[in-house]
């Protein structure tokens, strides 16, 4: 299996590779994405926003009750509020869109409060952290 090799990327006084697995789940774990369109414009909102964050998506998929995304982006990009956004423009958009969600979910909201938010690598914790101790030797 070929391994992706880190892409660096260069802002004025920095190189950088920030990579993000972001995962959210849908209010009460409830199966709201099963619709194949909604599916595709729910992505489709995700590239756009991404976009206007200069964020790049990497992957992403969904699940019946979470979507999954693999994500980029600068040092100076304001993740969370990126997320928050997302968060409220997509659930905005798709309760309006498609009003048979109502029926699924309850109350208002579409997406749970929290969510979980992981940086990637392609060496283990413990692989950094013994280089990290044995800069001094």
């Amino acid at each position: 299996m070929k391994h992706k090799v880190y892409e660096f990327e260069k802002g004025g006084h920095s190189v950088f590779c920030l990579n993000y697995h972001f995962v959210q789940c849908i209010k009460y774990r409830r199966n709201a994405l099963v619709n194949l369109t909604l599916i595709d414009e729910l992505k489709q909102k995700t590239h756009s926003l991404a976009e206007s964050y200069n964020i790049n998506i990497d992957a992403m998929e969904t699940d019946k009750n979470h979507i999954h995304i693999l994500l980029s982006c600068k040092p100076t990009t304001d993740i969370t509020k990126f997320i928050n956004n997302w968060k409220s423009s997509t659930a905005k958009y798709l309760k309006n869109k498609y009003p048979e969600l109502k029926k699924i979910l309850w109350g208002d909201k579409f997406w749970s409060p929290s969510y979980c938010l992981i940086t990637t690598g392609q060496v283990t914790l413990d692989s950094v952290k013994k280089y990290v101790e044995n800069q001094g030797e």
